[in-house]
């Protein structure tokens, strides 16, 4: 291939980058809508409710009937549901979460004055967001630069650092100072997430070791195209299903459940669980992130099995000067 032809595949292949990373990230965030969405109902009036809203859209909501007030509140705080619609007592009253996602809550408000036929109907926020970012935005900013930050890591420790052993060195010093600095300063400078400070750094330091570990992982294992798998996976499939400006189930079938096998959605609905409701719902976006970390540790092990050893040889001895 000429220099000429060189240049224009690659300029095609750069377009078609361009083009899957636009639909990657565009696509999901222009077909928000509530997707078997769990939700509680209670009072006296549930089945009334819960047929109207099966009447709007029957795949909408994911509804569960639940005994009163307590109990939906209850169900939020565990992180069962996203939100309840109590009747009873007048007209129906709705229950929200907006540090579980500030997109459902908006969506369950607009809800609650269809129900009530009231502009200004009766909300109530049970778990809310940090007050200096109430809309969610500075949490959902988040994602990318942990993402980024990783695979820049994972890159820079392979193609600087020949030792994979080394790299695993690199990987954990990465993880530990990225998660106490990155922390530092969500919480200490911009103040967008609660919670103890060391959890939530340790954290952002798992997911940094997922990140980086996978890149470096796969590019012991497969050489330097492992580098563009695990870069892609995290961009292109990662990061725009994370969730983490909505909810999984906001977004697109299947997607909205892949998203949280991997890396970044596993990553904010952690974060969120542990900073805004006591661990609950943790379990699963937990395990999902130790098994991409020990899946990066087996696959720097492959690396390292499968370099070639250097056979020692020893060193030459000096000729002794024959004796006069």
């Amino acid at each position: 291939m000429n220099t000429t032809r060189k240049a224009v595949a690659i300029g095609l292949a750069a377009a078609l980058i361009q083009a899957v990373m636009l639909i990657a990230f565009a696509w999901p965030a222009t077909n928000i809508a509530p997707r078997d969405l769990p939700l509680a109902v209670a009072g006296p009036q549930a089945a009334v409710v819960e047929q109207k809203l099966t009447e709007q859209d029957a795949e909408a909501f994911d509804i569960r009937t639940v005994a009163d007030e307590s109990a939906a509140r209850t169900a939020i705080e565990s992180r069962e549901v996203y939100g309840a619609i109590v009747t009873g007592g007048g007209a129906p009253r709705v229950m929200v979460a907006s540090a579980a996602s500030p997109a459902v809550a908006q969506q369950l408000s607009g809800i609650a004055q269809v129900l009530s036929g009231q502009p200004a109907a009766a909300v109530q926020d049970v778990v809310p967001a940090d007050s200096d970012d109430p809309r969610g935005a500075g949490f959902g900013s988040m994602v990318l630069p942990l993402v980024m930050s990783g695979i820049a890591a994972g890159v820079l420790l392979t193609l600087l650092v020949s030792s994979i052993a080394l790299r695993g060195v690199g990987l954990a010093t990465f993880a530990v100072a990225g998660g106490l600095l990155s922390m530092a300063i969500a919480q200490g400078w911009l103040s967008i997430l609660p919670g103890s400070y060391l959890a939530l750094a340790a954290i952002a330091g798992l997911v940094s070791f997922a990140v980086a570990g996978t890149v470096t992982g796969l590019a012991a294992a497969l050489g330097r195209a492992g580098i563009g798998v695990a870069a892609l996976t995290m961009l292109l499939i990662g990061n725009p299903f994370s969730a983490a400006t909505s909810a999984p189930e906001l977004l697109p079938q299947p997607w909205g459940a892949v998203g949280q096998l991997l890396p970044p959605g596993a990553a904010a609905s952690l974060l969120r669980s542990v900073a805004y409701f006591d661990g609950a719902g943790a379990a699963a976006p937990l395990l999902t992130l130790l098994a991409w970390a020990a899946a990066a540790v087996i696959l720097l092990g492959v690396g390292i099995y499968r370099t070639p050893r250097t056979a020692t040889v020893p060193a030459a001895q000096p000729e002794l000067a024959p004796a006069v």
